[in-house]
């Protein structure tokens, strides 16, 4: 594996070449959750890391209003004129920087326009964020080259409206908080209604290992958005007994008991999930507290098996691994991690 100062050299070499400048380099890390999956879009809890794969841009202002986004990922080059009225998204890559640069914009930050060259080797399409960290990388770097100051909290949001409003993913905060706010060693405990967050440290007596499916199932992105309705949905139906309730964060499992034949059986398991997962994530922050790593690995289990029976996201690839991975000596836990159906799974070991 390259070292970061490698890393760096060659994204400043590489952008030599093709822009006949020196740039400066802004990285962004992917992210593994550890627990609290399908949370974050009903302003639950959730517990990520960072992750030591990551998006890098290496940029330069230009004098002019338009974006020259050279990928060497996909080995093309794209073109975004920011003061064009026809600005609009294309299901391409360049989606996440179109729709970072259009939520800036949109904020009232006046952008100039940029050389970007991005680099990157966060695996794409295995739920470990390439996205967020793409776009959050890309922010910092349009920012700087126009001046202007990086508040990480509202970068943050921008990142999140850009993937709902541009890209189409009705993706929660949790992935560009974390690239945002992420540390070496550490989990990050978020309230993603108030977004406070907290620091845990991650044992030296354990290792985060990730496990790669390999697989890319269509159905993924659809489904997290019919996963998202579902939960709207229990929101409507609830909201009108209980009216304090405005995201299925504030729906205790009493309440759900109470209120099952309300629910279309599907909608009461999404929203069984939604809720113990909370509390699973609550009990795992604990855990890390006082290093006691075997309680934090049954969580981990008791999520995935909620994950698969209740929420209904996961795939046979990913309950092989982690069916295999609970047999290995030395394995605190195991479950999968990001939207599902495809992906990784996370492993404590």
């Amino acid at each position: 594996m390259m070292t970061e100062k490698a890393k760096l050299q060659e994204a400043q070499e590489q952008f030599k070449a093709r822009f006949g400048q020196w740039p400066r380099v802004y990285r962004a890390p992917g992210r593994v959750n550890l627990i609290g999956e399908h949370t974050d879009y009903n302003e639950g809890l959730v517990m990520p890391a960072a992750i030591q794969f990551h998006v890098w841009v290496a940029a330069t202002a230009r004098n002019d209003h338009k974006l020259l986004a050279h990928s060497t990922i996909f080995s093309e080059i794209v073109e975004i004129d920011l003061q064009s009225q026809d600005l609009r998204p294309k299901n391409h890559w360049s989606d996440y920087v179109l729709g970072i640069a259009m939520m800036l914009e949109q904020s009232g930050h006046a952008l100039r326009g940029a050389n970007l060259m991005i680099l990157g080797d966060v695996p794409i399409g295995s739920g470990l964020s390439s996205s967020a960290a793409l776009e959050v990388a890309s922010g910092f770097a349009l920012l700087a080259t126009s001046g202007m100051p990086v508040d990480r909290t509202e970068l943050a949001k921008l990142c999140q409206r850009a993937e709902n409003e541009v890209v189409g993913a009705r993706v929660g905060i949790m992935d560009p908080f974390v690239s945002c706010f992420g540390c070496s060693g550490q989990a990050l405990m978020l309230d993603c209604r108030t977004l406070q967050y907290d620091l845990l440290p991650v044992s030296s007596e354990a290792q985060l290992v990730i496990c790669n499916t390999m697989v890319k199932h269509s159905l993924a992105s659809g489904e997290y958005n019919t996963r998202r309705a579902e939960c709207e949905e229990a929101v409507r139906v609830l909201s009108r007994c209980l009216p304090h309730v405005r995201a299925l964060r504030d729906v205790t499992l009493a309440d759900l008991a109470h209120h099952t034949g309300e629910l279309q059986p599907s909608v009461y398991r999404r929203c069984r999930h939604v809720i113990t997962e909370n509390l699973r994530v609550t009990d795992a922050a604990d855990a890390l507290r006082k290093n006691d790593l075997p309680k934090f690995g049954r969580l981990m289990g008791e999520s995935h098996c909620s994950l698969r029976q209740d929420y209904e996201v996961s795939c046979a690839e990913l309950d092989l691994l982690v069916e295999l991975a609970q047999k290995q000596p030395g394995v605190y836990g195991s479950r999968m991690t990001g939207g599902g159906f495809r992906g990784c799974t996370i492993n404590v070991v």
